[in-house]
Formats: structure tokens, C-alpha cells, sequence
């Protein structure tokens, strides 16, 4: 089962469809299936967020998740990986972004899960701009590392802190 011919595109501009994605991820092989969903939250940094609203150059960002979902698939043998990221305005509660695995095991749909969304955050092409209550808005990448780590060549997954 490949990404690009079993599942929806990699990156849309409508809401995400995640009780859809998790009915076509599973398989009869896996014992485990893994579902993480990226949701936006109410604030961040200590700031009121209003909504966020996504960018992408979706033509690369799509070719890079299916590399890296491809690159997952075969490195822990899993039986499926989705991914999904949504572009334009997404509100407070919405889905941003899906990544579901399904193994054999659960030890390795989770390692997968964290890899995927671990490269899709920090390589493919998609920007976010937070919007904030008070009317500012600031626009970064699909992570917000710096921010927290105060070095742009650290990430927070590599130091186990919170993403």
C-alpha cells in the first residue's frame, strides 16, 4: 500500500478527515495502530492565539511527506503510513495535521509516528502564521524549536522536550 494511491493528498486545504484516514489505515497485519493529531491550541509562548493559517508549497511538501512516509514504511516495516497537513485557516481545536502508522507491533508504529511528524514539522515546505487575540500575528516555519530551545539547529524532539 503506497501513500500516494491509497490515501487522500499529502497536504489540502479543507478540513481533515481523520475518523476516514484511521478506517483506511488499518490492515490485517497490524497489531498496532498509532494516531497522532496536531491540533490547534488556545495559546502559545504565553500569547492568546485567535487561529493559525498554513502555507505550503504543495506540490514539494506532498513529494517530501511521501518520501518520508515511504522512508518509514521501510524502516519499520509497517504495513501502512499516512500523513495529511492542512493548509489555509485553522481554528482553535481544528486539526492541522494526521499521522497514523499501523505495525505489527506497537513499538514500532509509534517510533514511525514520532519520525514522521518529527521530518514533516521540520523539512517539508509549509509555513505557519499565528494569528493572536490582540491583532499581531507571526509567521515561522511548521515548528517552533528557536522558540523554545533558543538555537535553530536544535530540535526539540532531539532533547527530549515537549513538542
Amino acid at each position: 500500500m503506497t501513500p500516494s494511491s491509497s490515501f487522500p493528498p499529502p497536504v489540502v486545504d479543507s478540513p481533515l478527515d481523520i475518523v476516514g484516514l484511521l478506517s483506511r489505515a488499518h490492515h490485517p497485519g497490524a497489531g498496532a495502530v498509532v494516531l497522532f493529531s496536531g491540533e490547534v491550541r488556545e495559546s502559545n509562548q504565553g500569547k492568546a492565539v485567535a487561529f493559525l493559517e498554513y502555507e505550503a508549497h504543495v506540490p514539494l511538501a506532498s513529494t517530501m511527506i511521501e518520501e518520508i512516509l515511504t522512508t518509514a514504511k521501510q524502516r519499520w516495516s509497517l504495513h501502512s503510513a499516512v500523513a495529511q497537513h492542512r493548509t489555509g485557516k485553522v481554528s482553535i481545536g481544528d486539526t492541522a495535521v494526521v499521522v497514523i502508522t499501523a505495525s505489527a507491533h506497537r513499538s514500532e508504529a509509534y517510533a514511525a509516528n514520532r519520525y514522521i511528524i518529527d521530518r514533516i514539522k521540520h523539512e517539508a515546505p509549509i509555513w505557519k502564521c499565528e494569528h493572536y487575540t490582540d491583532g499581531t500575528k507571526e509567521w515561522g516555519n511548521n515548528c517552533n524549536c528557536q522558540a523554545v530551545t533558543g538555537d535553530v539547529n536544535k530540535h526539540i524532539y532531539e532533547h527530549g522536550n515537549p513538542g
